[in-house]
């Protein structure tokens, strides 16, 4: 098959129209005008043989076909980077350098990050980080693609094409309404948790699994929020209890007296954080250099990957602020 029709910039536009949903917008993104951009975009869709977008006054969608091609045109370009990061470095040294897009997942992002962004850019001062975060799934499909360069993530993950490398340990804490039985006495036992009073967060979220299976609660087990911040205000409210990841639950008495936060003890849920990238991607080493840091980084609230925990995390009862 002759690809001398196809060239990156066409790839570009297309996926710049994929993303904006506008030609407008695309047009300005890629720095041309909106009828050059549009042209091209015909041509392709002429030398392809399938119609990539339906287009109204209103909006543009991507046909079936062109969710193909775009995916694909995502892949190439994502090549073609990697292509330009060897050829400009001309040496591999190991050394991490230029824009690396950072992703984090929703539940660890916001909590990590400032707790290690100084000690990060010191360590690597020729990285210009752009950070991102969203849900597991979306994070795993930008990677792939190209759209981000490493990501945090909670294990589990399908390895196919990405290297993966453990970091730290989180521990799970109970939070709960100050007047909970769960508040005071012995230190519960996850397998304890499931019932009506469980407070979990939306489908799709990795967190939500893994929540439910550390209390063995069903797939449709107990009420749903939207984010960790709203699960907290919900049990400051008295809706229920919830598990929060060691590094979301703020130490220090809660002002308000609503809420209390317990460890599970040495055989507590946990779950394990991980930087993954693709398997491809020519700077593996400054990669595998950048898993270090953050395993060297690991918050005080985080355990060794497999190690017990010692004593409960933050004291066996802490109230937690909302």
């Amino acid at each position: 098959m002759n690809v001398s029709g196809l060239s990156l910039r066409d790839l570009e536009y297309v996926v710049a129209v994929a993303e904006e949903g506008h030609f407008g917008r695309a047009a300005e993104r890629c720095a041309v005008s909106q009828p050059t951009l549009s042209v091209q975009v015909r041509k392709l869709e002429e030398f392809l043989g399938v119609a990539l977008f339906e287009r109204s006054n209103r909006r543009v969608l991507l046909t079936p076909g062109g969710q193909a091609v775009v995916r694909q045109a995502r892949a190439v370009l994502a090549e073609a980077r990697a292509l330009l990061l060897v050829a400009r470095e001309g040496r591999d040294d190991g050394t991490l350098r230029g824009r690396l897009v950072l992703a984090a997942i929703q539940t660890l992002g916001p909590y990590l990050f400032p707790k290690v962004l100084r000690d990060l850019r010191e360590a690597f001062p020729h990285l210009a980080l752009a950070l991102s975060e969203g849900r597991t799934a979306e994070i795993l499909d930008a990677l792939r693609e190209g759209r981000a360069d490493a990501a945090l993530v909670s294990l589990p993950v399908p390895e196919t094409g990405l290297a993966v490398a453990p970091l730290f340990d989180e521990p799970f804490l109970l939070a709960c309404p100050a007047e909970h039985a769960f508040a005071a006495g012995p230190a519960p036992r996850a397998g304890d948790l499931a019932g009506t009073d469980l407070l979990l967060l939306d489908e799709g979220n990795c967190l939500r699994d893994q929540a439910a299976a550390a209390c063995g609660a069903g797939p449709a087990s107990g009420r749903h929020a939207t984010s960790l911040e709203t699960l907290r205000s919900m049990v400051a409210a008295g809706a229920g209890y919830t598990l929060l990841p060691a590094l979301a639950a703020p130490p220090g008495p809660d002002p308000t007296g609503l809420t209390v936060c317990r460890g599970f003890g040495p055989d507590g849920p946990r779950r394990t954080i991980a930087l993954a990238w693709r398997a491809s991607d020519p700077r593996a080493e400054g990669l595998a250099e950048l898993a270090g840091f953050f395993r060297r980084h690991a918050p005080h609230a985080t355990l060794p990957v497999g190690h017990p925990v010692a004593t409960a995390p933050r004291g066996d009862r802490t109230a937690i602020s909302v």
